[in-house]
């Protein structure tokens, strides 16, 4: 247990859930999430988003996604919200000063969570997205939200993306090394997506991102906010450090909302193409999730599975997020006390 009158404290941030699979408890979670300006952004007019989530998204989206939430969901609540309990709760038992829990959308919510630790007399907090990558609508937006709350007398640090950490490299070899056991064909890598014109938002330049030839890979200032960069170094160091040779993996990216061009290829048509290309044996790792969460468990898990087998693959297996491993939880107590 912490020191009551401890000064300091750790924030733990990710997305978030909806309360339960009713339609009525996921329409509100998604109306939360899509009202966000940094993941629906429509430049300059928040009546055009709020003409689109009203009247394109809330009114068919939220039966689709409480089905899809049903196939998921334990006895104990959403399994994202389940595992991040869980790694708060594992953490906690190494501290003796606070380590709470937040969600960007729904409940525990940031400002309540806040609340609470304003009436305990925190001085200084460590900031910790559950995040490897920067991106506008996952890292951004969650420490934007916890800054916007903060009082004055609170002094925040935060904790960077931390994709090409060696630590966190070494922890999602360790979570998939089991795997590796068994022959396979491909390890397929699958970063949630984002749509094309984020990284043009996100490059302080203006002129890097999407503008220069091979801009992942040409040196430059801008790599630090760039979400695309920073997944092709997470697998690129991923596959030095567990010797996948170059021919037995690819990238992928998943979740795509709406008909703009999104960062590309795209997972689900990457589940169809590769028994074509003679691959029947797929792993599938998510390295921008830290938790098993929808979109790892029923996107990839269930209806990703389908897909690839309908489309001759053999077997399927995604290797589970880093959820509670130890190594994981180590990595994130080496952070905390480094900041302590």
């Amino acid at each position: 247990m912490y020191r009551k009158m401890s000064t300091k404290a750790v924030l733990l941030l990710n997305l978030g859930s909806p309360d339960s699979t009713s339609v009525k408890d996921v329409r509100a979670y998604l109306k939360e999430f899509l009202s966000d300006p940094r993941v629906l952004d429509i430049p300059s007019s928040s009546f055009l988003r709020s003409l689109i989530l009203n009247y394109c998204i809330l009114p068919t989206r939220p039966k689709r996604s409480a089905h899809a939430y049903s196939q998921i969901w334990q006895s104990e609540g959403s399994p994202l919200i389940i595992e991040s309990r869980k790694l708060q709760e594992n953490l906690q038992k190494r501290f003796n000063i606070p380590v709470e829990l937040a969600m960007r959308y729904g409940t525990p919510s940031i400002p309540d969570t806040i609340n609470q630790l304003k009436s305990k007399n925190i001085l200084q907090l460590f900031i910790v997205p559950l995040y490897p990558h920067y991106a506008m609508s996952s890292y951004e937006t969650v420490v934007a939200s916890v800054m916007e709350h903060l009082s004055k007398d609170i002094q925040p640090t935060s904790l960077q993306p931390f994709y090409n950490d060696p630590l966190y490299i070494d922890a999602l070899v360790k979570s998939a090394q089991p795997y590796f056991k068994e022959p396979f064909d491909h390890l397929l890598f699958s970063y949630h997506g984002i749509p094309q014109r984020h990284l043009r938002t996100s490059d302080p330049s203006r002129a890097h991102c999407l503008c220069v030839p091979n801009c992942c890979q040409v040196a430059s200032p801008t790599h630090a906010t760039c979400y695309k960069h920073q997944c092709l170094e997470t697998t690129k160091r991923f596959v030095q450090k567990a010797n996948i040779p170059p021919h037995k993996y690819s990238i992928s990216f998943q979740s795509r909302l709406g008909r703009d061009p999104w960062l590309q290829p795209y997972t689900d048509h990457r589940f169809e193409e590769l028994p074509k290309q003679g691959i029947k044996n797929l792993l599938v790792i998510c390295p921008s999730f830290v938790a098993d969460c929808l979109e790892t468990l029923e996107e990839i898990s269930m209806s990703g599975k389908d897909s690839f087998l309908q489309a001759g693959g053999k077997s399927f297996i995604q290797i589970p997020c880093l959820n509670n491993h130890p190594a994981w939880i180590q990595f994130l107590t080496q952070k905390i006390q480094s900041w302590i």
